[in-house]
């Protein structure tokens, strides 16, 4: 059984301005930074056996400030990437509205789905486990993964997944569990 930390990125302009992100690839700002920065030290005495992160600079640079302070390097894996929401990236929700109104309806138009969206980051949480089989490692994903895991593995996913939150789940037989 792998012990898997999930960390959301730091805070970008984009979440300030409450924009979909998805795949667009965004920078931290400066509060991101300093959240990176504080999810470093939270994580400072951990024994972690790896370090992965989504290849979008948002993520990347929140796992790279993590590893700088324990020592590690960070692998990057695509799959681990925000959902794509399409035409919709860059758009604040009344901007959706205004130019989709099929979105009222819950219509998410040519976006990925959760569902498939899961399956992808579920598949590179597989592979980590292989490679780290008892291990415990620290993957930095995005809000949508780490939604989707923690409902995956039986806790409640529904709240605010804060910027540089961190959850610990255990992938069990190429399942998600939750920690009891």
């Amino acid at each position: 059984m792998t012990r898997i930390l999930l960390a959301r990125h730091g805070e970008t302009d984009w979440n300030l301005q409450r924009r979909v992100q998805g795949h667009s690839d965004t920078p931290l700002n400066e509060t991101g930074r300093a959240q990176a920065l504080a999810l470093a030290e939270t994580l400072a005495g951990a024994e972690l056996d790896a370090i992965y992160s989504s290849d979008l600079a948002r993520a990347r640079e929140t796992a790279r400030v993590v590893a700088e302070r324990l020592g590690l390097s960070v692998s990057v894996l695509p799959e681990l990437r925000e959902r794509n929401f399409g035409t919709w990236e860059g758009l604040t929700d009344t901007e959706i509205l205004a130019r989709f109104p099929q979105a009222k309806s819950g219509s998410w138009g040519d976006a990925e789905t959760k569902e498939e969206m899961t399956e992808r980051v579920l598949g590179a949480l597989r592979r980590i486990a292989a490679a780290h089989p008892g291990g415990r490692v620290l993957v930095v994903t995005h809000g949508g993964p780490v939604r989707s895991l923690l409902i995956e593995s039986g806790l409640d996913g529904r709240g605010p997944i804060g910027n540089c939150s961190l959850y610990e789940v255990r992938l069990r037989d190429g399942r998600v569990v939750g920690i009891d």
